[in-house]
């Protein structure tokens, strides 16, 4: 099992942007994103603070339905690492 990266919601924002979702809503400081497909997920950006990984893992696999490997693979891509 890949290690989780440690993402800032702001930078996870980005990162769902890149990859086709689309900020649909903003209430405070959570952020509504939605894709073509409907997958839809709020993300919470609290200043600087990074995301917690219980809550990144829960984002990754039952909102964007993709396995932890998937997207290791696409945001190692997207950082350029």
């Amino acid at each position: 099992m890949p290690k989780l990266p440690v993402i800032k919601g702001g930078e996870l924002v980005k990162f769902l942007e890149s990859i086709g979702f689309r900020v649909t809503r903003m209430k405070g400081s959570h952020i509504r994103l939605r894709s073509e497909d409907r997958r839809a997920t709020t993300v919470p950006v609290h200043g600087n603070k990074d995301i917690p990984k219980g809550f990144l893992r829960k984002i990754i696999r039952e909102d964007l339905e993709i396995s932890l490997e998937k997207f290791s693979e696409v945001y190692s891509k997207y950082k350029g690492k």
